[in-house]
């Protein structure tokens, strides 16, 4: 088996990890302040870095698992960066939600250094990580996605290859744009039936017997019927940047996005109004307090 480096050992990362080791892969990990998932992987026989560029001298493949694109970069870069100590022939995996044209432009420097980037955004939570059941939205070159392929495999129950370096990225901030609209829909609806006096429980059982029905919409029943939050657990702080990347894509292309400005304006308002740590589906207290506003 090939070694490999695995940057980001937060909630979805140190699950990842776990998977790995799960299935016998020789891991050089590198957390960040928490250590709570990097001492787990160290205590099952990982050996941690220094810093990034150490990750990359000593494995084939090189996992990024970051919140922002910022922090991927800052990975990459610099005299410590994945870049300065990459092998020839590695491949270079984000799994991270990153903005389309920072992928395309790391992906250069990449190939410049001799190696493979590839975008590989994923679907799903940290337990279904666990047990290897992500999808994973894989884009770049084909050759590259194919040597690595079999440990994704280890990682994912689907997995995708979906065109050229960016696709994955772009895919999956379009994919999270229209989930977090529909969150947010529904969120507002279950306010609203509260203005109006209309019981939340009837007006979910009503929509969820049409063709509305969704997984979204049962992820924000869950918190706005059942008082529970983490059926998504996705915070709000994440689906407004999440937004706000596939809005300054829409930007970067030229074109007005519509949709997402409501949307992309209620995260962020949650957000700033110190709501940021709550889940999604806890919209439903944002917009009920703004009705009664």
């Amino acid at each position: 088996m090939s070694k490999i480096g695995f940057i980001g050992l937060g909630l979805m990362g140190g699950a990842m990890v776990g998977r790995l080791q799960d299935k016998g892969h020789d891991l050089v990990v590198l957390g960040n302040r928490d250590r709570t998932y990097l001492d787990q992987a160290l205590a099952r026989g990982a050996t941690e870095a220094a810093n990034a560029r150490e990750v990359a001298e000593a494995c084939d493949i090189v996992m990024l698992c970051m919140g922002t694109s910022d922090q991927v970069e800052g990975r990459m870069h610099g005299a410590d960066g994945v870049i300065a100590g990459l092998k020839p022939g590695a491949v270079v995996l984000d799994f991270g939600t990153s903005l389309p044209a920072s992928t395309k432009a790391l992906g250069e420097e990449v190939a410049a250094a001799g190696g493979a980037y590839l975008d590989a955004p994923l679907g799903r939570t940290p337990s279904h990580a666990k047990d290897g059941l992500l999808n994973i939205m894989c884009a770049g070159d084909k050759a590259a996605f194919d040597n690595v392929k079999p440990v994704l495999d280890d990682l994912g129950e689907n997995v995708f290859h979906l065109g050229a370096l960016g696709s994955g990225h772009t895919i999956k901030l379009i994919n999270n744009f229209f989930g977090m609209t529909v969150a947010n829909a529904m969120a507002e609806a279950f306010a609203m039936a509260d203005v109006q006096g209309v019981d939340r429980k009837g007006l979910y059982d009503v929509m969820s017997a049409g063709p509305l029905h969704s997984g979204m919409m049962d992820f924000v029943k869950a918190y706005g019927v059942d008082n529970d939050p983490n059926q998504l657990a996705f915070a709000i702080k994440n689906a407004a940047k999440d937004v706000g990347y596939y809005a300054k894509m829409a930007d970067d292309a030229g074109v007005d996005s519509i949709m997402s400005k409501s949307t992309l304006t209620a995260l962020e308002t949650a957000r700033d109004e110190g709501r940021g740590e709550d889940m999604v589906s806890q919209m439903v207290d944002f917009y009920a307090a703004k009705l009664k506003s």
